[in-house]
């Protein structure tokens, strides 16, 4: 694409250099009317070349320029909602209908009596003039938006409208961690999810890989991408960022573009996001969060399924992984039992539980918890 609009901003430049290089020679021929027929000539084609050389200098720069433009145009509109557009357009239109009546007023003018720029004070109010009014149609019509929200916010009481899709700009290591999909289901993310170029060729360079395990979870990657499609929108942005070289630096670079969070479980990457005041959310934090808060005193049921390293010892996990140790449990081994907690430790692999046999729960035999033990060893 960017190709084809170069080529169309070259060819429409060497155009307008030549035909200018062309008034150029004619306006100034009256300079050189000593010169013979070919030196005349000479100079015509002199001056049309000059002017196609300067149009393929300036074609790439005002390439450059003009992408640049229509990409902030789009990152803009992009931040807005719908109605803010929607309100916006028909603001634009209700000031150049405006601008059309005022241009009448100021045609019938005379500025010719201003000296030096009386020709051109005319033609240069009337553009002023439509910029303008356009630009002032369309801000008031999306400030439209929030006047009319407001009104319905005193009227019911209720603040409830449709203030725009939030969007979540993913990390590749959100997509291969899988829990994306279950998290949208609760409801927790829900809007536009926003997966790059770049990380989708990350993801497929994993399907892709010759290691199993990496081609595994690489599959699954793109196999929970194409079930969030049904759930929420999932939206891939296209920039590249040529001049950034890591996949974080990008990632980074797109969210503060798009104002919009960061979802990511990298440490790292959330460590430099911060410090770029872009806003991160963790879902390894947020399964830390959720974990249940048990205190010394409360009883819980579990099921011991190994023996501790202490003597009598038991140990048994929670649903969220958490490893409680009993005292006096190795005889339940294979048994849900009811315990209650004692301690809890905070390690750097996660969170210990410490427990004790509650009064209620009776251990079984000697004999049968050695039998039960022996098998499960075996």
């Amino acid at each position: 694409m960017q190709k084809t609009v170069g080529m169309m901003f070259s060819f429409v430049f060497i155009i307008f250099g030549g035909l200018c290089g062309y008034s150029i020679a004619r306006y100034t021929g009256s300079f050189y009317y000593t010169l013979s027929e070919m030196g005349r000539i000479t100079n015509f084609i002199s001056f049309i070349l000059l002017g196609i050389l300067l149009g393929l200098t300036l074609a790439p720069i005002c390439t450059r320029l003009a992408l640049r433009a229509v990409d902030s145009f789009a990152l803009s509109l992009q931040r807005l909602s719908v109605q803010e557009v929607l309100m916006g357009s028909a603001g634009l239109l209700f000031g150049l209908i405006i601008a059309f009546f005022v241009n009448l007023a100021l045609r019938q003018i005379d500025f010719s009596s201003i000296p030096a720029i009386g020709a051109y004070m005319g033609p240069f109010l009337i553009v002023i003039s439509t910029i303008f009014l356009a630009l002032m149609g369309a801000f008031f019509g999306s400030r439209l938006v929030f006047i009319h929200s407001f009104a319905e916010l005193l009227e019911s009481g209720t603040g409830q409208r449709n203030w725009g899709d939030q969007r979540f700009v993913v990390d590749t290591s959100v997509i291969i961690d899988g829990r994306l999909g279950e998290i949208v289901d609760t409801g927790f993310v829900s809007g536009t999810l926003v997966v790059s170029r770049f990380v989708l060729d990350e993801v497929q360079a994993k399907a892709d890989s010759p290691r199993e395990s990496e081609r595994l979870r690489g599959k699954r990657a793109l196999d929970l991408l194409d079930g969030l499609r049904q759930k929420v929108t999932v939206k891939v942005e296209q920039g590249t960022y040529p001049d950034l070289k890591t996949v974080d630096a990008k990632l980074v670079k797109l969210a503060q573009e798009l104002k919009c969070p960061l979802l990511t479980n990298d440490v790292n990457l959330q460590k430099v996001a911060g410090l770029q005041n872009v806003k991160v959310l963790n879902i390894n934090a947020l399964a830390k969060a959720v974990k249940p808060v048990y205190l010394p005193g409360e009883s819980l049921d579990i099921q011991i399924t190994r023996p501790g390293k202490e003597s009598g010892q038991g140990v048994g996990f929670l649903d969220d992984g958490t490893m409680v140790v009993v005292d006096g449990a190795r005889k339940s081994l294979g048994k849900s039992i009811l315990c209650e907690v004692t301690s809890l430790v905070q390690t750097a692999s996660g969170r210990m539980i410490f427990a004790r046999l509650s009064p209620e729960s009776k251990p079984e035999p000697a004999g049968e918890s050695e039998d039960q033990e022996v098998a499960l060893k075996e």
